[in-house]
């Protein structure tokens, strides 16, 4: 077993909700993993209506905790609650992790100070859309790379001082999908003060979004609920360690297509003043595009599309998330889900 300077025990939460075709794979890495540390596993059934507790029941040093459909952020809560470790480090059910993945994970809590680490995607996957979406995260993790510190923790591959979680009261289960309740949290934590850091070694394999319809679907429902965490936290709707600013540009692109072409038809002119903003945005995609050329050409050639694809989604997102959000308190969670 690993000899740790800084904490003594690991678990390891991952929620699971209708997973009986995907958990396995995870539990087989995450098994292999926890081994040399004699980390606790811990899966939480968030009512799952399949079979996900009979496959997890193949893992017998697997803990399974049943609980009635809350959302992840419940089941996350619900998990570390429970769990006995000083680290409480998160996956999801559809996540497999590499080989040295949570020796990765943990090694940033050598330094004291460092209350939460993150770490990446990778794919194996071929089509366009699953490429660019795997390009558009690396893109963020060279923005986190340079930083000695972060703001933003995301749940696939995280890992957190147990108290300082439970502090904080876990993740807000008034989230119901896995969407922005880790942004929140992050934003919190980021309020006190407290160190949070980049493992780019942490890596786990996933599944992306494979044509443009469901992408558009993800981005609309992430830029839906960020707007309630942005709510509560106003200080990160300038800048975070997570989000490119150039991004927060590009969704001014429909609005201002819209109002160029009214401008276009009412002055009779050539469609100048589209153009205009055509060009912009084409522009502000050139520093994306360029990266992803080095990496992928079919993805760099499709990264406008893409990108104007993204940014109307993202628009019709913090549309719908204001319009959710203006009555709703700006509060965070003060009880637990466990």
């Amino acid at each position: 077993m690993q000899i740790l300077p800084r904490f003594c025990s690991v678990s390891i939460v991952v929620p699971a909700f209708n997973a009986a075709g995907r958990i396995g794979c995870c539990l087989k890495a995450l098994c292999a993993e926890a081994k040399p540390w004699n980390a606790e596993i811990l899966v939480v059934n968030d009512g799952s209506s399949d079979n996900t507790a009979e496959i997890v029941r193949r893992y017998p040093k697997v803990r399974l905790i049943h609980q009635a459909n809350a959302g992840p952020a419940a089941a996350r809560n619900r998990g570390a609650f429970a769990a006995k470790g000083d680290i409480v480090v998160f996956t999801d059910d559809d996540c497999v992790p590499t080989k040295g993945w949570l020796d990765a994970m943990l090694k940033p809590f050598d330094d004291p100070e460092v209350v939460a680490a993150k770490g990446v995607y990778r794919t194996k996957q071929k089509e366009l859309v699953a490429r660019f979406v795997q390009t558009e995260y690396e893109d963020r993790y060279r923005l986190m790379a340079a930083m000695d510190s972060i703001d933003f923790i995301d749940t696939y591959s995280a890992a957190y001082r147990r108290n300082r979680f439970l502090q904080m009261n876990g993740f807000d289960p008034g989230f119901p999908l896995a969407s922005a309740e880790d942004a929140e949290l992050s934003y919190r934590m980021s309020a006190r003060g407290w160190k949070m850091k980049f493992a780019p070694d942490a890596a786990v394999y996933h599944s992306h979004p494979t044509t443009l319809s469901q992408y558009c679907r993800k981005k609309y429902k992430f830029a839906c609920w960020r707007v309630l965490a942005l709510r509560r936290n106003p200080q990160k709707a300038l800048k975070d360690s997570h989000t490119p600013q150039l991004m927060k540009l590009q969704l001014l692109f429909l609005p201002m297509l819209l109002v160029a072409g009214l401008i276009d038809f009412a002055e009779r002119w050539p469609l100048t003043v589209s153009a205009i903003v055509f060009a912009a945005f084409l522009l502000s995609t050139l520093p994306f595009v360029l990266r992803a050329l080095k990496k992928d050409l079919r993805v760099a050639l499709a990264a406008p599309v893409l990108l104007a694809a993204r940014s109307c989604a993202q628009l019709l997102g913090v549309i719908a998330g204001s319009a959710y959000s203006h009555d709703k308190p700006i509060k965070v969670a003060t009880k637990s889900a466990a």
